[in-house]
């Protein structure tokens, strides 16, 4: 198994899948999994695929299309880190709640603080809550 490098947020994800979304800092996270492996929190699939959903109602992907990104998506090395009912309710949300951010996002945070990795996300919340509690943005600081 590689080396786990940063916890990766759906936002980046989902930018390789939906093309007028990527950009520079998306494709060098892309790059960066060449060489290791992402991890994401239980929520990471259900919140891709439902962005993806949504963006198939708006006709801004296909059905087919989105069939061959979920199968990209599944080759590559990302890990999905599970998560307690004790973690959800007095880890999570005390975090959301402190930090002012969904429960979804402060899952992402919550997991680069356990794992000690930096955060791949594109969310500015989420960077300016990262910071606040020491939490490296992959990318930003050298490390990506």
């Amino acid at each position: 198994m590689a080396q786990a490098l940063f916890v990766l947020d759906a936002s980046v994800a989902l930018a390789w899948g939906l093309e007028d979304e990527s950009n520079l800092y998306t494709d060098a996270v892309l790059d960066a999994l060449e060489n290791g492996e992402a991890v994401v929190p239980a929520i990471w699939p259900l919140e891709v695929a439902n962005a993806l959903w949504v963006a198939e109602r708006r006709g801004r992907i296909t059905e087919a299309t989105i069939a061959g990104f979920l199968e990209y998506l599944h080759a590559l090395p990302i890990v999905v880190e599970q998560v307690s009912l004790d973690q959800v309710f007095n880890r999570i949300l005390p975090l959301a709640r402190e930090q002012g951010l969904s429960v979804y996002d402060a899952a992402y945070l919550d997991l680069s603080m356990r794992l000690g990795l930096p955060l791949a996300t594109q969310d500015g919340a989420l960077r300016v809550a990262a910071s606040r509690v020491g939490v490296e943005i992959f990318g930003l600081s050298g490390e990506g």
